[in-house]
């Protein structure tokens, strides 16, 4: 296996040229400037769990898109749907009829659902949930958990540039997993709460992941039933990982209104919102569309990632070679000496090591198993999906011994 980005290699030719023509070489999460020594920006193609850079490097992948890869890179079931639904047709003058069927097996699937609505993208999907409440309710205050990333629009965007106090004028804020500040947001609020927006756990970059309390999404659900205000779960990044009817079933503990993304179409782009039945007359009454928003072939590809999804119990699988992961990754560290913590559901695990502020030890970590064969991330939530089997799993661990060996070198 070849080192990624040898001089004159493809993907530096290609950096090259991306920087002439496109503002910082990329933009968003994709940017590879973003992580850690020799990571490819550029990538040939995907089977499986296995991805493969421009200039050749094969790796087992452990980001599957960052999440939008639940079944596997090129999965057989979800080309052979898209590529019918292409050859009839794809973005028309309207739907085509397999709308319709998604949204009744999203529906079927989903205990809190009794209507669906499809969009493009997580922020689309986040931002009409938003939306659906303020109308359905004729309030504006909506609470969000500090830290918590809910798109890359103005009234959530990580960023301040670009944006002003007026697009957050009506945000308040509460401490995941803390009743006493979800209590003191909503009293803040007053009589002019619309919604609480919630994550399906705290999955914050840079920092330990943290699983919902029951009391806390116990309480949450009384206080907007009190209030009428919506309880909106943000499942983009969690969905179908977790549980196939949404992460809160795990806990029962139903929202009102829940936005969906990444994984619902195994790499194709499309977006939900799946709602009760209360809100359904505020949804018709929002003006909120794309021009995109119906191609039937993403809604095509949905519905063979769905099928596969039930048929595999996908969160089952993807828990136990997460489980495994963890399991190997725990006695390579032990095996050098080397003090780590997991977080995060195993299907969407991190780990991090101990006195490691600046990621050093991370980014060290990831380099070295990266050029044995493993692509893992130092600080954000990694993904399993269905494609990775234990020899997988078991091949990661074996690249993982060097990034381990390399955080020991360096104290």
């Amino acid at each position: 296996m070849t080192h990624p980005h040898l001089p004159n290699s493809a993907d530096t030719a290609l950096r090259a040229r991306a920087a002439k023509v496109i503002p910082g070489g990329l933009w968003g999460h994709l940017n590879a400037k973003n992580l850690p020594e020799g990571y490819p920006q550029y990538f040939r193609s995907g089977e499986g769990c296995r991805l493969v850079d421009v200039d050749g490097n094969s790796y087992v992948d452990f980001m599957c898109s960052w999440g939008p890869v639940v079944l596997g890179h090129h999965h057989p079931a979800v080309e052979a749907a898209a590529e019918a639904q292409r050859r009839l047709g794809d973005t028309l003058n309207g739907p085509a009829p397999v709308l319709v069927d998604l949204a009744e097996r999203m529906v079927d699937m989903i205990p809190h659902a009794d209507w669906c609505l499809f969009q493009k993208n997580g922020g689309d999907a986040t931002t009409a949930c938003v939306t659906i409440a303020r109308a359905g309710t004729g309030k504006r205050k909506l609470l969000v958990a500090k830290g918590s990333y809910h798109g890359a629009v103005p009234w959530c965007s990580p960023s301040m540039a670009g944006v002003t106090t007026e697009d957050r004028a009506h945000i308040l804020h509460y401490d995941y997993n803390d009743i006493a500040s979800l209590e003191a947001a909503v009293d803040q609020a007053g009589g002019d709460l619309a919604a609480i927006l919630v994550t399906a756990f705290r999955h914050d970059m840079a920092r330990a992941l943290d699983m919902p309390d029951p009391a806390f999404a116990r309480r949450m659900r009384e206080l907007c039933d009190e209030t009428g205000a919506a309880l909106i779960l943000d499942d983009v990044r969690a969905g179908f990982r977790l549980h196939l009817g949404g992460s809160w079933e795990t806990i029962g503990v139903r929202p009102d209104l829940s936005a969906w993304s990444k994984a619902i179409a195994n790499g194709y782009p499309l977006g939900a919102i799946t709602g009760a039945e209360r809100w359904r007359e505020p949804a018709t009454k929002i003006f909120t569309t794309g021009s995109f928003w119906c191609e039937a072939v993403p809604m095509a590809a949905a519905l063979a990632t769905l099928t596969e999804l039930v048929r595999l119990d996908g969160p089952a699988h993807m828990k136990a070679m997460g489980e495994r992961l963890r399991a190997g990754l725990s006695a390579g560290a032990a095996k050098h000496g080397i003090t780590i913590t997991h977080s995060g559901p195993p299907q969407m695990p991190l780990m991090l090591f101990a006195d490691d502020a600046d990621f050093a030890k991370g980014s060290a970590f990831c380099s070295a198993s990266l050029r044995a064969g493993a692509y893992f991330h130092p600080k954000h939530n990694m993904f399993l999906s269905c494609a990775h089997t234990p020899a997988d799993i078991d091949r990661a661990i074996e690249a993982a011994d060097a990034g381990f060996a390399m955080v020991a070198a360096i104290g």
